[in-house]
């Protein structure tokens, strides 16, 4: 029997903690749905060479912060972070036949593709028991993609095949390429971030490449997806360079310790760039202030915590990831505001060179940088838009909405 009684009555399971060859700790499910999350003594004894998991980690005084609270339901923020939210969460959990809120579970069945490095799984190489009864009947289904990609639009991890166009991997693992299938409630998402990613490219920002292709001609798509038309927007993995091998990640709702649906909370675009000026120096702050002059300037207000990451190449040191989920929303919502607190406002029509001169100042950033940085960048923008040939493919509504909105940024 595999139902929620069943495993209650023998409630202690254990998952193993993996980043790449090394064993982190374990993550234990205690029985009525209380989790914690402990280090391997191993782990914790290589301090000299151990890699990093997450600075949420990180004590004051620069060592590992051993402690961990337990918590219920949900796991550990860092972890619940791995998860994909929304939509995308419900339609894997119930493929998988596990209740999206039962975290502990659904990390199990997603582990073998998670998010940068991490692999959680079984010690003894069990699956999590599938037909979850606290899903109503109907609901129960064991045909799980066992993948996990963070975000509301509906993605998966995919293969580039040249010969073949894009096709998802068997079983979901092992993909090189993120598939994000457009949306049903607002037009032209895919070719409007293809429009963007290139032209921040353009501009000089580190973005991984992308690609527009015919969601029809996407191999082995599940069939009872409704997003399933128009084109899709292929994006190749920076935590997948090559073949067979996995680079550590992890996003700022990850860093500052909280749960995805505080990603619009909990800290500032300040915030973001103390971390990288003490973690990754100056050309971490170059880079990040080009990138908030971008989306203030195609008007994306959606690049909450979530939405911006730092990468560990060498496994112990960060630094800040390529960009990725550029796209510009005014058109879709008009009177949005910025994610984030930017030198105290949310306001677009607030966002100046002095209000770039607050932030650096208020976060303990070297100020002349941030400044010429930010009025390059805006400079740099303003002459590459008018010529910028993807632009042209987006609708008329959506491209004049974001053409009108950069000229009311006073930056």
């Amino acid at each position: 029997m595999t139902s929620a009684a069943a495993r209650d009555r023998n409630p202690v399971q254990t998952l193993e903690v993996r980043l790449g060859e090394t064993r982190v700790g374990a993550l234990t499910h205690l029985g009525n749905e209380a989790l914690i999350f402990t280090f391997d003594p191993t782990y914790i004894e290589a301090s000299s060479d151990r890699p990093t998991l997450s600075l949420s980690f990180k004590a004051a005084a620069g060592d590992l912060a051993e402690q961990t609270r337990p918590t219920r339901v949900r796991l550990p923020p860092f972890f619940s972070n791995l998860l994909p939210e929304g939509h995308l969460r419900e339609y894997l959990a119930v493929r998988g036949g596990i209740h999206p809120d039962r975290e502990f579970f659904l990390i199990w069945l997603l582990g073998a593709d998670l998010p940068g490095a991490i692999e959680i799984r079984s010690p003894d190489g069990a699956t999590p028991p599938a037909g979850d009864e606290t899903l109503p009947a109907d609901q129960r289904q064991d045909q799980a993609f066992r993948f996990s990609l963070a975000g509301v639009q509906l993605k998966f991890s995919a293969l580039m095949e040249t010969s073949k166009g894009l096709t998802l991997p068997v079983g979901g693992v092992g993909g090189d390429w993120i598939v994000k299938l457009p949306s049903p409630r607002f037009e032209a998402v895919p070719e409007n971030e293809y429009a963007m990613m290139t032209l921040a490219k353009a501009v000089g920002i580190d973005v991984p490449e992308v690609r527009l292709v015919a969601t029809k001609d996407i191999g082995r798509l599940p069939q009872d997806l409704p997003e399933a038309f128009g084109q899709s927007l292929a994006v190749r993995r920076f935590d997948r360079p090559r073949a067979d091998e996995r680079v550590h990640i992890e996003d700022f709702a990850q860093v500052f310790g909280v749960y995805p649906e505080n990603k619009y909370r909990r800290a500032s675009y300040g915030s973001i760039a103390r971390v990288l000026w003490l973690e990754a120096g100056e050309d971490a702050i170059t880079e990040y202030t080009r990138r908030l002059v971008f989306n203030v300037l195609i008007g994306n207000a959606d690049a909450h915590l979530k939405n911006w990451s730092l990468i560990y190449p060498d496994r112990r040191t960060p630094q800040l990831a390529p960009a990725y989920d550029l796209v510009g929303t005014v058109p879709y919502i008009p009177a949005d505001r910025l994610a984030l607190s930017l030198g105290d406002t949310k306001e677009f029509a607030d966002v100046d060179l002095d209000r770039f001169r607050r932030f650096a100042e208020k976060a303990g950033l070297p100020v002349r940088l941030v400044v010429q940085t930010a009025r390059q960048t805006a400079e740099r923008v303003r002459d590459l838009w008018p010529a910028h040939e993807p632009l042209r493919a987006l609708p008329d509504w959506i491209r004049e909405a974001v053409a009108a909105h950069l000229t009311s940024v006073p930056l």
